[in-house]
């Protein structure tokens, strides 16, 4: 006899599966050339991890994120980051309530599920480290008391590389919290093109509607495809190619040639992101294991936040993705 109980929670983890799946092709229908962020978004969301977006203004940066958790029917918000920024003003504070005479605790905006903080490096060094806790630990500590975040729960920061007056730059220990650091450059002529009849036509066809983009899954369906991607088998091989490309930033095996260019290499943590992401995009591919291949084409955006070069390599003008492709390169798959 088949236990109802099981059947309802196989049905919604099926549902689940179903929703997600369709999610990115949907949004690859309306943002144009941006595929690759919206999986990372996705691997980023379904692993519990973060996301820093750097890039010029006007590549769709605050867009895709905003469109992102509109299709997730999830809590959002926007933190618009500046000089003037108060920790309080992210986690939120306690406010004295008059009729009562006591003081109470007013959720700030990190308490959400997805929260987008644009331009996080015009954030004082005192509000990046609030945000900090929240990323590493997902809770908030205020007044001796320690308040859970809500789950799904995810940090997508853009910066400006161009601007650096009334900057403070990331520290490596926050820089480490984010799973993927996602590199966007102006569009091609023919993108460009396609933006901007997607966009007038936009504009065109009801420009009084508020309507946002329909929802294709759930917070709940976000939670349940957690479990599926646990599920997932990482083979003794990957396991070993993984720490062979963390080991290579630091000297060893094959593709350590390039870590000559390299001060500061990256830790363990960048293994096991390396994993867990893995895994979550071997389940969007709809495979139970994943392969060589998953690691590598994700390697990149999760390596290059996680390595300093030295002065030499800097005048030389390489940057932290040239020398990771040459340990893609040098590095063996098995």
């Amino acid at each position: 006899m088949t236990d109802p109980l099981n059947s309802e929670s196989a049905a919604q983890q099926t549902n689940a599966v179903h929703s997600l799946h369709q999610l990115l092709p949907a949004m690859s229908e309306q943002l144009i050339g941006l595929d690759t962020l919206c999986q990372r978004l996705l691997i980023a969301l379904l692993c519990g991890g973060h996301i820093l977006i750097e890039g010029p203004p006007g590549v769709a940066k605050t867009r895709t994120i905003k469109e992102f958790a509109q299709r997730l029917n999830t809590q959002f918000v926007r933190i618009q980051a500046t000089p003037d920024l108060l920790p309080a003003d992210i986690t939120g504070s306690d406010i004295y309530h008059q009729p009562s005479g006591e003081f109470r605790f007013v959720h700030g905006p990190v308490f959400n599920n997805i929260v987008l903080v644009d331009e996080i490096n015009r954030a004082p060094p005192k509000v990046q480290s609030a945000l900090l806790e929240a990323m590493a630990e997902h809770q908030v500590s205020m007044g001796g008391t320690t308040r859970k975040l809500e789950e799904p729960f995810m940090v997508a920061a853009t910066q400006n590389p161009i601007e650096h007056e009334g900057t403070y730059p990331l520290p490596e220990a926050q820089l480490d919290r984010f799973m993927f650091f996602v590199q966007l450059k102006l569009p091609d002529l023919h993108n460009e093109r396609l933006i901007l009849d997607q966009v007038l036509s936009e504009t065109q066809s009801d420009s009084t509607s508020s309507k946002g983009p329909p929802c294709i899954a759930s917070a709940i369906d976000v939670l349940s495809a957690r479990q599926e991607v646990e599920k997932v088998f990482i083979s003794d091989a990957v396991r070993d190619y993984i720490v062979r490309l963390t080991g290579a930033t630091r000297g060893k095996g094959m593709g350590g040639v390039a870590s000559g260019e390299i001060e500061h290499a990256a830790s363990p943590r960048t293994s096991i992101n390396l994993a867990l992401a893995g895994r979550a995009r071997a389940w969007l591919m709809r495979r139970d294991f994943v392969t060589p291949d998953d690691v590598a084409e994700l390697a990149t955006d999760i390596l290059c936040g996680r390595i300093v070069l030295d002065y030499r390599a800097r005048a030389a003008g390489l940057s932290e993705r040239d020398i990771i492709q040459r340990i893609l390169n040098d590095t063996p798959r098995v």
